[in-house]
């Protein structure tokens, strides 16, 4: 099979799985864009036919390879023969490499279209059958954290159809390849350096949870689990939900849930904010607007200030709170507007993107109203 066409099966394989990341992975910010079960202790690495295998490559014969290592037996006191073994059943994943270099220059951004990805269905039948299997979950993570059921639902919604598309690459793999052997890029000193620190997370991983770190599979960039955690955020925001005393992102729906609302409170999501995330807005022919759509990823403005640069709300803005100014392109289609609060930018910390946030946020919303009609 040719290159191309082996890179577009893996990217077509993966899409939902990894259709967005954390703040912290691969995307720049833009304006555009249940029950408990005994789990076994310990996994064995999954068979060949499970995930995308690679080519060898003898990594411990690899000089920045073996500093890693070195340091991971100095500042955490693995084993360096354990370590070593492991990096000798490492794969080199031409794919991974492949995918996560830059698109190239392409058709105008499209809301309708990228939403049309993820609010359909397949998606919201999903969905519903989420909520209502796991109910209380979303009920006590609600109450605990302050983030809405719906919000959770569309997140996990949206990143991974609710586990049913995780990614099918050894996660140990894809860092490795990337901590090392990057693309050509301007920064490809900084995403070896993030991939780096990804698989150092992973081991520490691994470790604590008592299993096999080539048996974690997940995203080409490295993502984990039904809410497609970096293997650092599995260290900061994870929680064992379910309180079963392990945390299991892969097979918990539960864990998945608790971890995505720690996740977004750690992000700046307010439990006490009012009124809806986002508010459907029109802006003035003046343009004087436009110097707000520059605000980063943030909540900063104040309605009145909005109010007078020419944007307004179909509904009046809940007082005492700041407020960012969204442009969501639709291609050769009128742009949409929306005026988005605090917890809407804590969305877009899961991934740096409008279209992503603005996605979750759909989902969920028709996700609830399906589960209402019926």
């Amino acid at each position: 099979m040719k290159r191309k066409s082996l890179i577009a099966l893996l990217l077509a394989a993966t899409v939902a799985a990894t259709s967005m990341l954390p703040a912290d992975a691969l995307a720049a910010p833009t304006s555009t864009k249940t029950k408990k079960t005994k789990k076994p202790a310990k996994k064995a690495a999954a068979p060949a036919s499970d995930y995308y295998t690679g080519e060898f490559v003898n990594y411990n014969q690899w000089k920045e390879v073996q500093q890693f290592a070195g340091d991971m037996v100095a500042k955490h006191g693995f084993s360096r023969a354990e370590l070593d073994s492991l990096f000798s059943n490492v794969r080199y994943l031409d794919s991974v490499v492949q995918l996560v270099k830059p698109a190239p220059p392409g058709k105008p951004k499209n809301w309708s279209v990228y939403s049309s990805r993820f609010i359909e269905p397949i998606r919201v039948n999903a969905g519903v059958r989420f909520w209502n299997e796991n109910a209380d979950a979303l009920a006590r993570a609600e109450a605990l954290y302050g983030v809405p059921a719906e919000t959770l639902v569309g997140l996990i919604g949206v990143e991974t159809i609710y586990g049913r598309d995780t990614g099918r690459f050894r996660v140990v793999d894809t860092l490795t390849t990337l901590a090392f052997a990057y693309p050509l890029a301007p920064n490809r000193e900084a995403r070896m350096a993030f991939f780096r620190d990804e698989l150092e997370a992973t081991l520490l991983y691994a470790r604590q949870a008592g299993i096999d770190p080539l048996s974690l599979q997940g995203s080409f960039a490295g993502a984990v689990g039904m809410p497609q955690f970096m293997p650092s955020n599995i260290l900061k925001y994870a929680v064992d939900f379910d309180g079963d005393g392990r945390i299991d992102l892969r097979n918990s729906a539960a864990d998945a849930i608790g971890s995505v609302a720690a996740f977004l409170v750690g992000h700046g999501w307010h439990r006490e904010q009012p009124g809806a995330l986002v508010y459907p807005a029109t802006v003035s022919p003046s343009r004087a607007w436009e110097t707000y759509l520059t605000g980063g990823l943030e909540a900063k403005f104040r309605p009145e200030d909005l109010t007078a640069a020419g944007v307004v709300t179909t509904s009046p803005l809940p007082p005492g709170m700041l407020y960012g100014l969204v442009d969501l392109q639709n291609g050769s289609e009128p742009t949409e507007y929306w005026v988005a609060s605090n917890n809407f930018y804590a969305i877009t910390q899961y991934n740096r993107s409008y279209f992503y946030a603005m996605s979750v946020v759909e989902l969920g919303r028709a996700v609830r109203l399906s589960r209402g009609a019926n």
